[in-house]
């Protein structure tokens, strides 16, 4: 190898290392205390009478009905951030979901840390998933959230191109380990838990300890009786008066509509 060939390797390295620095950067939000500082849109902070609740990693027929019927019984809707792959197994559940009056939305095809996928493959996981959603279910899901929370530059344009909204959380009960009890659900919530927020529960144990969805189903109704006594209305994102987007000021700024989406 001569030494233009040595340079132009290296110059090679460079580009592909910076240009992974570039993907990476949106991750720095799922760090709370920035994110809920710097990003209150993208954290969902809405009106602040109102609480989203949400839940990742369905359907699964053997939680997720649970979860609904747990609702019902309190007459309240939620936000329901759907994988792709369950729904392929499970269409039933997702059509159930969107029949009882709660909202879908896209939480990607399969449960990956898209800091490990390039632009192409992340844009082909939502579009796969979103259109997956709209069909089995009928609704045009408005919003996105990434697995684990992680977002990436590909994911910020991919997301933009499919017309999807993306939204973490204000508040977790950190229902997916092994140690989790419905107490602990409770206890982890409440110390992030305020008007205008948006909380996060997993209604299947896909990607957590196998069963422990039992913990926030169980701690479900105590939590939605103490909104209730705070006087908080309790709702899917779709009613939560997200203020709208604002490039550059809350959030990142929407990537031009002639960004490429190569790998």
């Amino acid at each position: 190898m001569n030494g233009g060939q040595r340079r132009s390797g290296r110059r090679a390295a460079l580009m592909a290392t910076l240009g992974a620095v570039a993907n990476a950067v949106p991750a720095v939000t799922v760090l709370p205390s920035l994110r809920l500082r710097l990003f209150p849109r993208l954290s969902g902070f809405g009106a602040t009478d109102h609480v989203a609740l949400t839940f990742d990693d369905g359907p699964d027929p053997a939680s997720t009905p649970r979860f609904a019927e747990a609702l019902a019984a309190h007459r309240v809707r939620a936000t329901f951030f759907l994988l792709g792959s369950t729904l392929a197994d499970a269409p039933s559940v997702g059509r159930d979901l969107a029949a009882a009056g709660h909202e879908v939305a896209v939480h990607g095809w399969a449960h990956r840390n898209l800091l490990l996928r390039g632009p192409y493959s992340t844009h082909h996981d939502l579009l796969r998933a979103r259109d997956l959603v709209q069909e089995t279910t009928g609704q045009t899901p408005r919003f996105y959230r990434p697995p684990y929370g992680v977002l990436s530059a590909a994911a910020l344009l991919a997301a933009h191109r499919l017309a999807l909204s993306p939204v973490l959380w204000t508040c977790w009960g950190r229902d997916w380990t092994r140690t989790a009890t419905p107490a602990s659900v409770l206890a982890t919530l409440r110390t992030g838990l305020d008007g205008g927020g948006t909380i996060l529960l997993h209604d299947s144990d896909c990607a957590s300890a196998p069963g422990a969805w039992r913990s926030s189903l169980a701690a479900l109704p105590y939590l939605l009786d103490e909104c209730a006594r705070r006087g908080w209305r309790v709702g899917p994102l779709g009613e939560h008066g997200l203020p709208p987007r604002r490039p550059g000021r809350d959030g990142f700024p929407s990537p031009p509509t002639g960004a490429s989406t190569s790998r």
